[in-house]
Parts: C-alpha cells; sequence; structure tokens
C-alpha cells in the first residue's frame, strides 16, 4: 500500500471512506472503532475525530482514546463525540473478542428500528441475521455513561444489534466482519422497504428452513474470518484504495 501507518489505521480508514462509498454516512455523526495498536495504549481504541466527514477520515488522523475516555492520541485536535464514546467504550470494554464496532443511521436502518417488527424473514439476505438479533430501547441521545451497562447486557453474545427508534450497530472480531454485516444489514432494511411498501402479499420463510441458512452463513464465517483470509473484505479494501488512495496517508 506504500504507506508505513499501521494495518489497524489503514483497514479502519478504509471502512470509514467504504461506509461513505455506500452513501451510509450520516454527516460528520456515527462511528466506526477499533482497537488500536498495541504501541498507542492498553485496552485503547480509534475513532473518528469530532468534526471529519467519514470521507476525510485517513490512517493517521483517526484519534486514539482509551476506555476512560482519555485521550491518548488526536492530530486533527477537535477531540471525539461524547455519544459515539458511551456506545463504542461499553461494547469495547464488556466484549474482548470484538475488534471493531461500527453504527450507523441510515434512513433504511433508521425506519427498520422505528417498526416493532424489525427484521422479517423474507429473503437470503434477511436469513443471516434470523434469530440473531440483539435489540436495545431507546433511552435518548447515548450522553449518560450509565447507558452502558443496560446496552452491553442487551448485546450479549450477539454481534448485530437494533437500536430502537435509533440505528443499527455491527461488532466484528475484525473491521472486515463488522462492515460485511453491516452492509448486509443495510442491503436487507432497504429490501424489506421496498417489498412492504410494493402492496404485495408478504412471503415468510419457514422458521426451520431460515435457521439452516443462517447457520450456512455461520458456517462461511468460520472459514472466511477471524485469523484467516476474508475475501469480501479483501475486495472491499482495494475498491477503498482504488477510489480513495490518500486513506492510508
Amino acid at each position: 500500500m506504500g504507506s508505513d501507518q499501521p494495518k489497524e489505521r489503514i483497514e479502519l480508514a478504509a471502512a470509514y471512506r467504504l461506509i461513505a462509498h455506500q452513501k451510509m454516512d450520516d454527516s460528520i455523526f456515527t462511528h466506526i472503532s477499533a482497537k488500536a495498536p498495541e504501541s498507542e495504549g492498553q485496552n485503547a481504541f480509534l475513532i473518528n475525530p469530532y468534526g471529519l466527514r467519514f470521507d476525510e477520515v485517513t490512517a493517521s488522523n483517526l484519534a486514539t482514546v482509551d476506555i476512560d475516555g482519555n485521550i491518548l492520541r488526536d492530530s486533527h485536535g477537535a477531540g471525539i463525540n461524547k455519544a459515539g464514546f458511551t456506545i463504542h467504550s461499553a461494547v469495547h470494554a464488556a466484549r474482548p473478542d470484538l475488534h471493531c464496532v461500527l453504527h450507523t443511521h441510515t434512513v433504511a436502518g433508521v425506519a427498520i428500528s422505528s417498526m416493532e417488527e424489525g427484521i422479517l424473514p423474507l429473503n437470503q439476505w434477511a436469513l443471516q441475521f434470523h434469530n440473531r438479533i440483539a435489540f436495545h430501547d431507546y433511552e435518548g441521545i447515548a450522553l449518560d455513561l450509565a447507558e452502558r451497562e443496560r446496552l452491553v447486557e442487551d448485546l450479549g453474545d450477539r454481534k448485530v444489534m437494533v437500536l430502537r427508534n435509533h440505528g443499527l450497530m455491527t461488532c466484528g472480531r475484525t473491521v472486515g466482519e463488522a462492515f460485511g454485516l453491516m452492509f448486509n444489514m443495510e442491503r436487507t432494511c432497504r429490501a424489506q422497504l421496498k417489498i412492504m411498501s410494493s402492496g404485495g402479499t408478504l412471503r415468510k420463510i419457514d422458521p426451520a428452513l431460515a435457521e439452516k441458512t443462517a447457520q450456512q452463513y455461520e458456517n462461511w464465517d468460520k472459514q472466511h474470518s477471524g485469523n484467516k483470509s476474508d475475501p469480501q473484505w479483501d475486495a472491499f479494501q482495494r475498491l477503498a484504495i482504488k477510489h480513495y488512495p490518500d486513506l492510508v496517508n
């Protein structure tokens, strides 16, 4: 890549650019966080500096913050969004198995989060998440650190969460896993809204078949995530660097 930036910073910057590329960002709000290189602090994580659009994030301008909210590195000088810290620090502190946390406020995601039904088993995309989604009730803008305990209790051992009346959150053992889950969640939400607005009769998939398909997704994930190569994430990173080569700086 021709960069002296750590891999952790480059991958996270690529995720920011890809979320913007897919039009899943929300001005200067929402966040993607990932564990920082060990050299930057114990139990520290990387997050976007407050005030930057996702298409402005680079490997070098990502801020480093610890679990207690102390900023360890901030080349941009604007600090971080307190609401973003509340949500992301909660997950990083409670789930050491997870490397990355991705939160969005897309129109489709907010729409589905505002529906009691949530995601319905209507197609193959949706079945990846069958009985695998956590839910957290809305408590206002996430500025109260006390909410962290309730959020991680609701998340449990899952990697995907619908923040009721708010948006979506995905978590991954890698940046690629968190991004891939959000990419599929977003498409699932968009497809469901299209189906529901069509006026056609919903054709739900049998629960047993839905569970079988969800397990098939999990088996694929076991082969292509964690410490092993993830061909989808590799392809997405090539896309990010092709269109936004400055992200590695």
